[in-house]
């Protein structure tokens, strides 16, 4: 591989040392995500407690000698994580425990995007772009929003590609053809189990996935419940969280924010609302969207059935109650 003539972008990683931060990492230093022909600085923020297994981190990464990765940076300290950054990863957010219900979550967790919000606001790019991956992310990412005071609104985004890709997966399965078969599949809402799969405008090898899949009953029960509650799984299945395959939804996501999708095609993003499709302005909700340049464009022209309709405001009302659970934080 040739040296590249690209100038490295900077991309900060936080909780980089976790688990999705390890799958994530590797997979930004070898080119996945922006191409073959982009450097990369990686600047990995972790909590104090979390700074020896990322030297380890950094470590295995040196030991790979990607040709890509122009520079590390390990701390501890938000204005250097994210300074000059062109790109973030917002993964690190405390975990969910037994017996924390969503709200208490959301109210733990506020005050660290509070945090990330002002620092990117602060030092990072003027170019930047922030996925927020850490849940409950909708809400995490409306609070770094309001945080990042002078940073347009629509560079924050929460990550729903994983549900998208799930919910592709058990299409292509039932179908009996392979994922990259599966196109145009939205997700609408909450990044939740009130989420929904748009399955009724899904293609299947460029035909409606309901004329390929013929089966109502299946798209209404075993198809949603599996989408919505795929995370519980694997949890039971493996004994720890879907960390790779939210690792690789992430990769996906600022991918196609960069690269671009493909003519005629569209994936699922939690952007801001600015009212389209009935949803109330300022939430984040994830819509089908087309995307290039760092830019995207929710896509119009849908129209959605009686359940459909009632699955975006169960989704929609969810979210507008967790805005009110942090409504003291978005000043």
């Amino acid at each position: 591989m040739t040296a590249s003539v690209n100038a490295p972008i900077r991309i900060c990683v936080t909780g980089a040392a976790g688990n999705i931060g390890y799958a994530l990492l590797f997979r930004l230093a070898s080119g996945d995500c922006y191409g073959k022909d982009q450097p990369v600085i990686l600047q990995m923020l972790e909590i104090p407690t979390g700074m020896k297994a990322l030297e380890g981190v950094a470590m295995e990464l040196s030991d790979c000698a990607f040709p890509l990765l122009h520079g590390m940076v390990l701390t501890d300290d938000l204005n250097t994580g994210f300074d000059g950054v062109n790109q973030a990863f917002l993964v690190g957010s405390r975990p969910r425990t037994k017996d924390m219900n969503r709200a208490d979550l959301i109210k733990a967790n506020g005050p660290i995007f509070v945090g990330q919000g002002k620092a990117i606001a602060a030092r990072a790019a003027s170019d930047v772009r922030v996925l927020v991956v850490g849940n409950p992310c909708n809400t995490n990412a409306l609070i770094a929003m309001h945080a990042a005071k002078g940073v347009p609104n629509d560079r924050f985004h929460a990550m729903t590609r994983l549900d998208e890709n799930r919910a592709k997966a058990q299409l292509a399965t039932k179908a009996g053809v392979l994922p990259g078969d599966v196109t145009n599949v939205g997700i609408w809402g909450n990044h939740s189990d009130t989420m929904y799969p748009d399955y009724v405008n899904a293609k299947i090898k460029g035909e409606a996935a309901t004329s390929v899949i013929n089966d109502e009953a299946w798209f209404q029960g075993e198809f949603l419940k599996t989408v919505a509650t795929r995370g519980k799984a694997i949890i039971e299945a493996r004994g720890a969280s879907s960390a790779a395959s939210a690792a690789s939804a992430a990769i996906d996501h600022m991918a196609s924010l960069s690269i671009g999708t493909a003519a005629g095609e569209y994936t699922s993003m939690g952007v801001v609302s600015q009212g389209e499709y009935g949803v109330p302005a300022g939430l984040i909700f994830s819509y089908p969207v087309a995307a290039c340049n760092g830019e995207f464009k929710i896509v119009e022209g849908f129209t959605h059935g009686a359940f459909a309709q009632a699955k975006i405001a169960a989704t929609t009302a969810e979210l507008v109650a967790e805005r009110e659970t942090v409504a003291d934080l978005l000043g």
